[in-house]
């Protein structure tokens, strides 16, 4: 049995809770959390959950195999640090650092005292994702040409970190992880601060890979509530909307390009093309859904007691991290 403690129960918090209490082989110990009416409202929501111990406490209790750490992202690094140094196996929320020397540096510990370590990139264990990955990989799509992603919705409006930081992480991971984990060869980004000075609301965040593109939108100062990406390939597209019923949408659509052959081929000039468009079959393909979360949950508990490197552990928010310090450093 893994024994754990989680240190925060702000927004995110109590679906962490709900998924360490029930998932097999792990005990949620603890709940750490600094205001009085959050912890009134652990003890009201989750009974016999302890609320009472101090941070620097779980860090001194050897009964504690590991922590979960969902406070807001400036706290994450210092946290992850202690947490590591105390020998203590880490699922910290998105991102793991805001500094890519801070991940890196998270990530050499945990190397050195043989420590899992893992952020919590949850649309990794989300099965309209791993669909789109497992086609991808099978080269159903064929070349991928570009993604376009939006992450938008009216709020919640964030004090510690900008839209970019809230909610990019969700779309650079996904999009990282569907590519394979290349390194893009250039990065920009570009934003406005409405509401709070000196945070931006609204950032468009442009990614160029070697023969692909990616654009992420993201808002909490849109009207409505959106969660798409799309994904064109030179076989086949995709979109995947979060929060439709039918999350994946195949098109068999595309350009095809020829060179006229034969009686119309004219050989004094160039070689002359001719594009067809394609408009094939729209397929629904039917998934069934596991809570990404529990999965996530699962995979840690599954990495701590086999000692194998996270889907979300350190190689991969080394790059998520590095793009978004890339394209608006903190």
């Amino acid at each position: 049995m893994i024994r754990i403690a989680q240190i925060g129960c702000g927004y995110w918090g109590p679906n962490l809770i709900r998924n360490l209490r029930s998932v097999n082989g792990c005990h949620l110990a603890a709940v750490v959390e600094a205001s009085e009416d959050r912890r009134t409202f652990v003890k009201s929501s989750f009974p016999g959950v302890p609320t009472d111990l101090s941070f620097e406490g779980i860090m001194e209790n050897p009964e504690i195999d590991a922590i979960v750490i969902a406070t807001p992202a400036n706290l994450h690094f210092e946290q992850a640090r202690q947490a590591l140094l105390s020998g203590k196996h880490v699922l910290v929320e998105k991102p793991m650092a805001t500094k890519l020397t801070e991940v890196q540096e998270l990530s050499d510990i945990a190397r050195t005292k043989g420590l899992t370590l893992m952020s919590g990139h949850t649309f990794l264990y989300n099965d309209a994702v791993l669909f789109i990955k497992k086609e991808i990989d099978a080269g159903s799509l064929g070349e991928i040409r570009y993604l376009h992603s939006q992450r938008l919705n009216l709020g919640r409006i964030r004090a510690d970190v900008d839209a970019l930081w809230n909610f990019a992480p969700h779309d650079v991971s996904i999009i990282q992880f569907l590519l394979g984990e290349p390194t893009p060869v250039a990065v920009n980004s570009f934003g406005m601060d409405f509401v709070q000075d000196g945070i931006d609301d609204v950032v468009f965040l442009n990614l160029r890979y070697d023969k692909t593109l990616a654009n992420i939108h993201v808002s909490w100062l849109d009207p409505l509530k959106t969660r798409k990406l799309v994904i064109v390939g030179s076989k086949k597209m995709i979109i995947y909307d979060d929060v439709a019923a039918d999350k994946i949408t195949v098109y068999d659509k595309g350009i095809d390009k020829f060179s006229n052959l034969g009686e119309d081929m004219d050989f004094d000039s160039s070689p002359q093309l001719s594009f067809r468009y394609r408009s094939g079959d729209v397929w629904i393909p039917k998934i069934d859904y596991t809570e990404p979360l529990k999965r996530e949950v699962e995979h840690f508990l599954d990495c701590i007691r086999e000692g194998k490197e996270p889907l979300s552990g350190p190689s991969h928010s080394l790059k998520v991290v590095e793009i978004l310090e890339k394209a608006k450093p903190r």
